[in-house]
């Protein structure tokens, strides 16, 4: 098999910690037990290596917006601070776009800039950060928008945790709430990431229900999967679920580790690894631009 594609990839760098640009506090960090060595940032070339080690051959860089820009605890990763790490590393990292509703017509001209003249491939929500549902109004104009750049969206589904004490959010993000917005934008390719959990099986109903739907498999160690969802990504799902980490949340090596314990069927794991990625983001043309 070709070199794995992850599709949920945070710029962790220690510059990006030290301005406070990933959300993340100690407790969090000491939660999910990232190691003391991780918890200061990772550069930019030691996670190229932490790449190579696990065979993935490209990653999915997020430049995140994270709530309403004008609150205490909200952040932001710029646009071109992504797309420089891109220019860096062209065969490696590609662009994604946080989105923010707060931001109106001015969020709009930012996607088209981001797609058109920086190249990213897709479009990134994190409802709970937003505390709104993804069937929430206030996206419709971004998804609309999506659907006119020809790129898909990803976003957090199912709970999310404390990323920080100093503001808790609410878990808004059930999968259901896909239902309606496949619906309306049946051209818009939707992926719900963290695989929904505690609610997996809802996210499995939608994908299974939805064409344009799919799962993402990060944030979780794939040790830990429920059956139900091992089992759709090597039969029936195979073609809908799309491999990721959210690193720094879980280790490269860790992921690539655990799904080849899963025993996974050969054309199962081809797709969910990389073929569906190439496919849902059309990175074969984004490499040719």
């Amino acid at each position: 098999m070709s070199g794995a594609i992850d599709i949920v990839v945070n710029l962790y760098t220690p510059r990006m910690v030290e301005e406070g640009r990933t959300g993340l506090d100690d407790a969090f960090k000491a939660q999910v037990r990232m190691p003391e060595s991780m918890r200061g940032g990772v550069d930019e070339d030691a996670y190229l290596d932490l790449m190579d080690a696990a065979r993935i051959d490209k990653s999915l860089l997020i430049a995140v917006r994270a709530g309403d820009i004008r609150m205490r605890g909200s952040f932001e990763v710029p646009y071109e601070e992504v797309a420089a790490v891109c220019r860096r590393h062209p065969e490696r990292y590609f662009g994604l776009a946080g989105v923010d509703p707060y931001r109106g017509m001015e969020q709009l001209a930012d996607l088209e800039h981001a797609v058109k003249e920086l190249g990213f491939v897709g479009a990134h929500l994190y409802p709970h950060w937003m505390e709104l549902a993804p069937d929430h109004a206030k996206y419709y104009p971004i998804y609309a928008k999506c659907c006119e750049l020809d790129i898909p969206i990803m976003m957090q589904v199912g709970q999310n945790l404390v990323y920080s004490r100093e503001r808790r959010l609410p878990s808004v993000g059930r999968p259901i709430c896909l239902d309606q917005v496949a619906i309306d934008f049946p051209e818009l390719k939707l992926i719900g990431i963290h695989i929904g959990v505690p609610w997996t099986g809802e996210m499995i109903a939608m994908a299974w229900k939805h064409e344009n739907v799919f799962i993402g498999t990060d944030a979780y160690a794939p040790k830990h999967w429920p059956a139900e969802f091992v089992h759709y990504m090597n039969t029936y799902g195979r073609e809908k679920v799309l491999f990721g980490t959210d690193w720094p949340v879980i280790h490269p090596q860790r992921a690539v580790d655990e799904i080849a314990a899963l025993d996974l069927r050969d054309e199962s794991r081809e797709l969910v690894m990389r073929g569906n990625a190439e496919r849902v983001f059309r990175l074969d043309v984004a490499t040719a631009a």
